[in-house]
């Protein structure tokens, strides 16, 4: 088994490659969710139901969010009513995020109600919140903290942001379903995320990073020279004190990992690293890059 971490668009297009060239019972994903947030009363799990969706083949693929040919009534009434709802929730979708906000409302934990909702769309795959602990990433700007997806969707990222700030009213914890995946598995591969704001989160749960330290890490950059392919990471790397380079992203990761991925146009030179095509600008390229990658990843475990 290989357990991945994942967040925002990066990781999920690793993981589109991977669900082809992979016995799907042996897939687990734990899963950033310091970027929920409760809208019109109802709870989002961004990067868990990208996933989600993913593997039960209803994702929309064309902005990696949503449910595909998804209707958007309610949010269009919602706007005409001035409630100001600034992410355009599909109609469909937001079914999902009703039967979570009731789950949540009733006491579950939201790694069994991520179980309940997998079950339901088919999902075989092991999709694993990070925490049951509520977790949310702020940015400090000039208007003070603000939810990082009022920051990224509302505003567009378009506002200067100082630092990044996680809050919780108590230290989040991997579950004990994380911890057991991370210590079953042959090896952890960290996906194109964003290191800040999709990969972090997962390794500051208490937990994670002792269960990782005798596998065998790999870590692919999300990085192109100093641009990352899609999103945010760069203002957001640099606001928390690291360069927005591979160099950088090794760095924010340290010690953990055991084998740094770079694309193979990268100008920067990471010591040690493998170069591979990393875009994945169609299946085929995230199937090409998840062959790869698990090809390491087994000759580590063959070697071990």
């Amino acid at each position: 088994m290989i357990t991945f971490l994942s967040g925002g668009t990066g990781t999920p297009k690793l993981l589109r490659g991977v669900q082809k060239v992979m016995d799907r019972h042996e897939i687990s994903v734990v899963v950033n969710t310091a970027e929920d947030i409760w809208i019109s009363g109802n709870h989002i799990s961004p990067d868990v139901d990208t996933v989600m969706y993913l593997f039960a083949g209803v994702l929309n693929t064309d902005t990696w969010w949503g449910l595909r040919d998804d209707t958007f009534t309610t949010h269009e009434e919602i706007l005409k009513l001035g409630l100001g709802e600034y992410i355009a929730i599909g109609d469909r979708d937001r079914a999902v995020h009703i039967a979570r906000g009731n789950m949540l409302r009733d006491g579950q934990r939201l790694t069994n109600i991520t179980r309940t909702l997998c079950d339901r769309f088919g999902v075989r795959e092991n999709v694993l919140p990070m925490t049951d602990t509520e977790v949310t990433t702020r940015v400090k700007t000039e208007l003070g903290l603000i939810h990082y997806q009022e920051y990224w969707v509302r505003s567009k990222g378009r506002i200067q942001i100082e630092d990044v700030v996680r809050c919780s009213k108590i230290p989040p914890e991997s579950t004990e379903e994380v911890i057991q995946a991370v210590e079953a598995s042959d090896a952890v591969v960290i996906g194109p995320s964003n290191p800040i704001t999709s990969i972090t989160p997962i390794l500051e749960c208490n937990g994670i990073r002792e269960a990782m330290v005798d596998k065998f890490v790999i870590a692919v950059s999300p990085f192109i020279g100093d641009a990352p392919v899609s999103g945010p990471a760069a203002a957001l790397m640099k606001a928390s004190g690291y360069e927005a380079t591979s160099a950088g992203t090794a760095q924010c990761y340290g010690d953990l990992v055991d084998l740094f991925v770079q694309d193979e146009r990268d100008p920067v030179k990471i010591d040690g690293a493998v170069r591979f095509d990393t875009l994945m600008t169609g299946e085929e390229k995230s199937i090409e890059l998840a062959k790869n990658v698990l090809r390491l990843a087994r000759q580590q475990g063959s070697d071990t």
